[in-house]
């Protein structure tokens, strides 16, 4: 039901947010598009949810293949907006994270007898710093997301207090390092491919630079434009909205149908339609972690806690984006946001959780088979 309510706000306001798109082509192209990439993505949890969790390994073994994809796009990618992000119309990014987490869901499940809990931490933190490494060139906030993402899978997964702090004095260190080297030296930055880097720290300059707004001397410039017409469109929400399609910040706000799509509904919907946005990722939440309470074996509960993990947390970052509360991100609004990639592998998510649910659920498969011993004794009796 969760999904099924994202993909109608999805339509819905896709359709609200995508008035700029109308005129570089006509006024049903981006939403048809959009809706069949839906439809499809509800053919992929279709699929993924009838398949037993025991085959979802298979994305522990398509990592060094996307690793592949992701340096392709290094050198071969489409540019947008000064990063390669894109092979052949979609984001590597998206599998990478897939793949990833299904594959520290792995090494967390295995059995000490096999590995030992030292070899599966540095096993762990080789593929993540690599991953995340081909990734943060082009997209510093999609590999810090995962980053994130992987360090609180370990903790759920019971790897000591002593080897997380290490990682995390590890990485708060090199972030301190390169963040120093950015801020002080940005043209040699800038030469050695840190781009990315220099173009966040501009963005947490402008987000925390203050404007005297009461003296009537707040100016919208190229470096505060978003996330202003942001704060615009919550402010005119109120508590109802203006109701969907009379919004008027979509005009002005670059990617207000992907990265803003948040801000347009708080406009329409109202603080109301904002809440209840939030609360279905709350819900969703609260549901991953149901199922995988009911999990008996550790790979699908850890796999599942995982792809919520992804699900809600870009979720929560996409949303305080929009309200102003961390500067800009680029990160989409799952399932909400307009885009093919991010849809599609978000629908992998739903599947794998739907699947876990499905196949790992005790008392749900006592019931199937009891539905099953039912069925077989009504076919034996028509037969007589």
């Amino acid at each position: 039901m969760i999904f099924l309510f994202l993909c109608l706000i999805s339509i819905v306001e896709v359709y609200s947010a995508s008035s700029l798109l109308t005129f570089k082509t006509n006024y049903w192209q981006p939403i048809q598009k959009h809706t069949m990439f839906l439809l499809g993505g509800l053919v992929v949890v279709l699929l993924i949810h009838s398949l037993n969790p025991r085959h979802l390994k298979i994305f522990v073994y398509a990592l060094p293949l996307i690793w592949g994809l992701l340096v392709a796009t290094l050198f071969a990618g489409k540019t947008i907006n000064e990063a390669n992000r894109y092979l052949f119309g979609f984001q590597p990014s998206e599998l990478a994270k897939l793949c990833l987490i299904s594959t520290v869901a792995y090494f967390l499940s295995r059995p000490r007898t096999k590995i030992s809990e030292k070899g599966a931490f540095i096993w762990m933190c080789v593929l993540t710093v690599f991953t995340c490494a081909l990734i943060v060139k082009d997209n510093l906030s999609t590999a810090a997301l995962l980053y994130g993402v992987i360090l609180i899978m370990m903790f759920i997964g019971r790897v000591s207090i002593k080897r997380m702090s290490i990682i995390i004095l590890a990485t708060l260190m090199l972030f301190s390092i390169l963040f120093a080297f950015v801020w002080f030296f940005p043209n040699n930055a800038n030469k050695i491919g840190l781009n990315r880097g220099v173009t966040w720290v501009e963005r947490i300059h402008n987000f925390n630079e203050k404007q005297d707004i009461k003296a009537g001397n707040y100016v919208i410039d190229d470096d505060n434009y978003q996330f202003t017409h942001a704060k615009i469109a919550v402010a005119r929400g109120k508590i109802i909205g203006n109701m969907p399609g009379n919004s008027k910040q979509r005009d002005f706000l670059p990617q207000a149908y992907s990265d803003f799509i948040y801000a347009i509904i708080i406009e329409e919907t109202g603080i109301i339609g904002g809440v209840f946005v939030l609360a279905l990722y709350v819900f969703l939440f609260i549901r991953a972690g149901t199922i995988a309470g009911r999990c008996q074996k550790l790979f699908p509960k850890l796999l599942v806690m995982g792809c919520a993990l992804m699900i809600v947390t870009q979720a929560f970052v996409n949303m305080a984006v929009s309200v102003g509360l961390i500067p800009v991100t680029g990160q989409p609004l799952p399932l909400v946001s307009k885009g093919g990639s991010s849809i599609l592998v978000t629908c992998v998510y739903f599947g794998i959780i739907l699947s876990v649910s499905r196949f790992e659920n005790p008392r749900g498969i006592m019931q199937e088979e009891v539905i099953e011993e039912q069925f077989e004794e009504e076919r034996r009796l028509a037969v007589e």
